[in-house]
């Protein structure tokens, strides 16, 4: 993981979206950082901070973001805060400094902006915490790692013949 770009991208999307609080909180932000990683892994192999993703109850959530969000904090980068929206309590980042841009290439930064897009003006907290319960997700437990190559998993039924030849697989291997 590089913890650096980590940090980085999180100050960076704060920022790309502190022009309205109100279109990012603790969920949205998880589901930026999980999509930019994951949908870059999908195309590329290799993910845009390598980030350790966890099941929580509201989808994918970087492991290393309270600490990072803490650090940003200190170093007087941003402010988290509780805000009441439409009745409900959530976190909103207020962005004191600049975010510098020059740790995305110009690849990255087109991915990270559509996915802020995507997310921040389709998308409500509760409807991008549920398109992102995918079946790895509903197996997982809290808590627990969601490897990146998890995003080549599809949905499918085993067969009976799927199950007869795994078996035969285990019984070969076991000779």
């Amino acid at each position: 993981m590089d913890l650096g770009k980590f940090k980085k991208l999180v100050h960076y999307v704060c920022w790309r979206c502190s022009s309205d609080p109100t279109k990012l909180g603790a969920v949205k932000l998880n589901k930026i950082l999980w999509i930019a990683d994951a949908t870059r892994y999908y195309s590329t192999g290799q993910p845009l901070t390598g980030a350790r993703y966890v099941r929580r109850q509201h989808g994918p959530v970087p492991a290393p973001i309270l600490p990072v969000l803490r650090e940003l904090e200190e170093e007087g980068k941003l402010t988290v805060q509780d805000a009441t929206f439409h009745g409900m309590v959530k976190k909103e980042y207020i962005v004191h400094e600049p975010a510098d841009t020059s740790f995305l290439s110009e690849e990255e930064r087109k991915l990270v902006e559509d996915i802020i897009a995507f997310v921040c003006e389709h998308h409500t907290a509760k409807s991008i915490s549920k398109a992102t319960h995918d079946q790895v997700w509903e197996v997982a437990a809290d808590g627990e790692t969601l490897p990146y190559n998890t995003v080549f998993v599809r949905p499918g039924k085993i067969t009976d013949a799927d199950r007869q030849w795994a078996h035969q697989q285990l019984a070969a291997q076991c000779r």
